[in-house]
Formats: C-alpha cells, structure tokens, sequence
C-alpha cells in the first residue's frame, strides 16, 4: 500500500476522497465521526493524523478508490 500513497499527503488523501464520494458516502464507508458529525477537511486531517487504525482506513479506500480525473 505504500508505494500507491508515495508522496501523497493526508490532506490530498481527504480531500480526494470528499470530493469522489462526498462526506456523507464516506461516513457510511468509513464509520468514523470526523466524516459523520459535522465534517470538515481540517477537523478530519486533525483527527487521522492523530489515530493511526482511522487512517489506514482512510488511505486503504484512497488505493481502492479509482479516480477518473
């Protein structure tokens, strides 16, 4: 997984993801409250830069995620 995500920052992560799915898809993919409550891209980069079981859920739908843009 690694190597998809070299030189990827956290906040291009989330920020591709929000724009892909939007906050409320990613709640429902992801259960965590940073996408559910409230949302926002800091508050979310603020969180997973502080739980490291949250953001390999976040970077593993990133790699899985195919973006046509």
């Amino acid at each position: 997984m690694s190597n998809e995500l070299h030189g990827v920052t956290l906040e291009t992560i989330v920020s591709r993801l929000h724009a892909h799915y939007g906050w409320e898809q990613l709640g429902l993919r992801i259960d965590i409250n940073c996408f559910i409550s409230d949302p926002s891209i800091k508050s979310s980069l603020k969180f997973l830069r502080k739980t490291p079981w949250a953001r390999a859920r976040v970077e593993e739908l990133y790699v899985a995620t195919t973006f046509t843009d």
